[in-house]
Formats: structure tokens, C-alpha cells, sequence
């Protein structure tokens, strides 16, 4: 497939614990910059646990939208900022009607809930700038179209881990049918205890560095991000070039041991794109959560898909797992390696962990300082969610 083929992926703007905006996010990646995540009392009844954190104040709602006042939103209007020039030169372009907006969130703004509820087991009422929207799932995507005065489909949706993912996928769907000539896609997820203390009821947590790939893994640290793209038809240097979903649904919340719905999903986006898995592959960005079933399975799906090896890395240990914003985080690193703007020495993420390969597993080709982007200039990107819940993404371009 070439860049004129795909839907484009025009405009970036996200928010991470590496940082605020293209340039710092960059920056951090290719340095691999770990400093992020940082230990922190009061998310477990006992112990401290290791979060990523976005560093920098978030400004309130304006006051027509303090009903939606949250962590989310702010991350989400923080993401905005960076693109707003762009977004309004859509809008002023195509009208308010053709513009869509496509989110995906797993927590919503559950932690303004958590606040309240602790108020009112401290106060006997709930604190009055609490609303009940703040924490409704659906919200986030009408809360955006309604800040922009947009009145195209504006849609939320929410499948675990590969929510953003599946919402880009939704954007494109909405750019097929004709229904939107824009669509703002991606999602926002904050830190909160509900997930947290989740994580660690699974004992799927550690309040280490999480080391993905190693012998001594021990689970995952929670991440919060917020991301948007500007999908549209118009070229522009990159594409999503194809997408690719299974559902193996063989358990909750453990993946099919071998991999079988992740290799699925990787060889549908290879052939959504019309590509063969030796085709150019030039980055994979793992879903690498460092939970021992997670990489388990991954490893062995990458090793089947890619026999003669592809460069890959899991970049978690930089940002925490971002849940419902993790899919379009890292689809957003592989925009910022192909993207010559923020990326000219075509760096790869490098893949932080204590270097102590499993036996156990397939040996992947894990990235280093040193690793370049080789080939044409095509990425993939791994989002596995609880339930079975698969997607692999491809974005590519000129460079």
C-alpha cells in the first residue's frame, strides 16, 4: 500500500508522564526515559505503587463545563491544545456538521468519584462541584464535540486496553461510509485507585520498574495519557494503513496461552494493508504489559508472524499501562519514529528491561540506544485487552 492509499494521520497531540507534547514525548522515547514513573503512597489500603503521571498542572474546565470537570477532560483538553490550530482549520474547512470525533476511555472520570465518595463518607454529603457525568463512560466523546461545537457522530468507545485502538478504527470506518470528511480520534485515560487496586487484587502489579520480556517479570505499573489524531482523507506524511481485530475470548482476564487471537490480529492488519509479514516491517511496537502471561503469549504470536525477526520493544517501563489510551500512546510512537520532523536520526524506542531473556520464550529481535528504522518506513503496533480483546494497527508513509 502506498501514503496515497491510506487514511492520514495529519496532526498529534498527546500528554504523558514522558512529558507534554510532541517535542518532550519525543524526546523522552529515544532516550528511553524511565524518570516518569515515580512510587507514590495512597493508591493501596498498604504499600506504594509505581504510576506515570503527566508532570505538569492541568487547568480546570471553563465553567459551562463544570459537569464534566475531571482528571480525563483536562487531560484530553491538554492533548487538544497542541492541535487546536489544526483541528479549527478542519472545522472552518469542511463545516462543524462534517467533523466526527471518535475517543476511547476504560476509566472515564471514575476518580473524580472516588473524591467525592470519600467526602461523603468523611462529610455526609457529596462535594457540590461533583456531578454524576463526570464519571459516565460514554461521555467523553460528546463532551469534545460539544467544546468544539461539532455535530457530527461523536462516539465513545470502551474495550479495555484496546479502546483508542478500536476508536481509530471507528474514525476510519466513519471516513469509509462518508459519514464524517474529519474525525478527532484517539483517547484519555487518568490514573485512578479503582484500576490500581484492580491490578493489584490480580496481582498483576509491582511497584518495580515494570521489566517486560524478562525472566523477572512481575506485572504491570498504571499509566495516564490522553492522545488525539486528525484522521481525514486528504495526504499528509503518515497513514493508517491497515487494522486488524480477533477476540479469542478465553478468559476474562488471562490471554489465550499460545497467542493464537494475537497473531490473528497481526496477520488481519498485515492483510488489511495488503502486506506480507517480511513486506517492510520496520517497528513493532509490543503490548509487552510485563505480566508473565501477557509476554508469554505475545512472544510466541510475534515469533510466528515474524520468523525472520522484526525490531520491536515494549515501551510501558516509559509511560505505565495507559489502559483505555494505551492503543492510540503507542501508535502515536510509531508516528513520532516514522515522522522526519521529530525523529530525524530514525531512532527506534529502546526496550528497557534488566536484559535477562526467558528461556522459556522465543528471542525477539528487543531494540537498544543503538537501533535505527530500517526499510520503507512501516509500523506496527499490539493491543491485547482483557475478555480476548485483540488489535494490531499499521501506520506508514513517504519517509
Amino acid at each position: 500500500m502506498t501514503i496515497g492509499e491510506g487514511y492520514h494521520l495529519a496532526a498529534l497531540g498527546l500528554v504523558t508522564a514522558l512529558g507534554s507534547g510532541k517535542g518532550a514525548v519525543a524526546q523522552g522515547l529515544f532516550a528511553g526515559d524511565t524518570s516518569g514513573l515515580v512510587l507514590e503512597e495512597g493508591w493501596l489500603p498498604e504499600g506504594s505503587a509505581r504510576v506515570g503521571r503527566m508532570p505538569t498542572p492541568l487547568e480546570a474546565l471553563p465553567s459551562r463545563f463544570a459537569a464534566d470537570d475531571s482528571r480525563n477532560t483536562r487531560l484530553l483538553l491538554a492533548a487538544l491544545e497542541e492541535i487546536r490550530p489544526e483541528v479549527d482549520r478542519e472545522i472552518s474547512r469542511h463545516g462543524r456538521h462534517r467533523v466526527g470525533v471518535v475517543l476511547g476511555t476504560s476509566t472515564s472520570g471514575i476518580e473524580a468519584s472516588e473524591r467525592a465518595v470519600a467526602h461523603a463518607l468523611m462529610h455526609g454529603s457529596l462535594p457540590p462541584e461533583f456531578h454524576y457525568r463526570q464519571q459516565e463512560i460514554g461521555r467523553l466523546a460528546p463532551f469534545l464535540a460539544e467544546y468544539l461545537g461539532l455535530t457530527a457522530p461523536a462516539i465513545t468507545v470502551s474495550t479495555a486496553c484496546t479502546s483508542s485502538g478500536k476508536a481509530l478504527v471507528t474514525a476510519r470506518n466513519l471516513l469509509r461510509m462518508g459519514l464524517c470528511d474529519v474525525v478527532i480520534t484517539g483517547g484519555s485515560d487518568s490514573l485512578c485507585k479503582l484500576t490500581i487496586n484492580g491490578f493489584a487484587s490480580l496481582e498483576s502489579a509491582t511497584a518495580m520498574l515494570c521489566n517486560p520480556m524478562s525472566r523477572n517479570r512481575c506485572g504491570i505499573n498504571v499509566g495516564e495519557a490522553a492522545v488525539l489524531f486528525i484522521l481525514r482523507r486528504e495526504p499528509s506524511d503518515l497513514a493508517l494503513l491497515g487494522a486488524g481485530a480477533s477476540s479469542d475470548a478465553y478468559h476474562i482476564s488471562s490471554p489465550e496461552p499460545s497467542g493464537l487471537g494475537a497473531e490473528a490480529a497481526m496477520r488481519a492488519a498485515l492483510a488489511d494493508a495488503s502486506l506480507e509479514p517480511g513486506a517492510g516491517i520496520g517497528y513493532l511496537n509490543l503490548h509487552a504489559t510485563a505480566t508473565s502471561k501477557n509476554d508469554e503469549m505475545e512472544s510466541l504470536a510475534t515469533a510466528r508472524v515474524f520468523p525472520e525477526g522484526v525490531p520491536c520493544s515494549g515501551t510501558k517501563p516509559l509511560t505505565g499501562h495507559t489502559l483505555g489510551a494505551s492503543a492510540a500512546l503507542e501508535l502515536a510512537f510509531c508516528w513520532l519514529t516514522l515522522h522526519p520532523t521529530w525523529n530525524p536520526g530514525r531512532r527506534l524506542p529502546p526496550h528497557r528491561w534488566d536484559g535477562e531473556a526467558d528461556p522459556a520464550l522465543p528471542r525477539l529481535a528487543l531494540t537498544t540506544e543503538t537501533s535505527r528504522l530500517e526499510g520503507p518506513g512501516i509500523c506496527m503496533s499490539n493491543a491485547f485487552a482483557f475478555g480476548g480483546n485483540n488489535l494490531s494497527l499499521l501506520i506508514g508513509g513517504s519517509a
